[in-house]
């Protein structure tokens, strides 16, 4: 009597273990792909509407000290800009406004920029430094 040559059970349960372990690793690569593709998006979109933002500050109307608030996108996107005078060292008044922006778009601290910048007031006087 001739015996069949095939694979024993043993061998495709391992086979199919393997395959599930395989598989497990490989959603996980794409689901953590997505991720990461979605969080780059969201920083991408933030840094446009902030460049946007920055843009035109002062120049549409003047800086004034205090904060204001917003969003874009149907409230996706939640903004704060804090202008407020900046004191050079060895200056006697402030020449130049610091604005401090931010930007949120989750709950998570991943979710949210901030940028830090400094404009020239538009009436202070201009000093020669030695």
């Amino acid at each position: 009597m001739r015996r069949q040559r095939g694979y024993s059970l043993i061998e495709v349960i391992v086979a199919f273990a393997l395959l599930a372990l395989a598989m497990t690793l490989l959603l996980g690569s794409l689901s953590g792909a997505a991720r990461q593709v979605s969080l780059a998006d969201g920083y991408g979109r933030a840094a446009l509407h902030a460049q946007s933002l920055l843009a035109v500050a002062g120049v549409e109307a003047p800086l004034r000290a205090g904060r204001q608030q917003g969003e874009w996108e149907q409230g996706r996107y939640q903004w704060s800009l804090q202008v407020s005078p900046y004191m050079e060292p060895r200056q006697q008044q402030a020449r130049l406004w610091l604005l401090d922006l931010q930007v949120r778009w989750g709950e998570s601290a991943q979710e949210q920029l901030r940028w830090r910048t400094l404009r020239l007031r538009a009436n202070a006087p201009l000093e020669a430094t030695p």
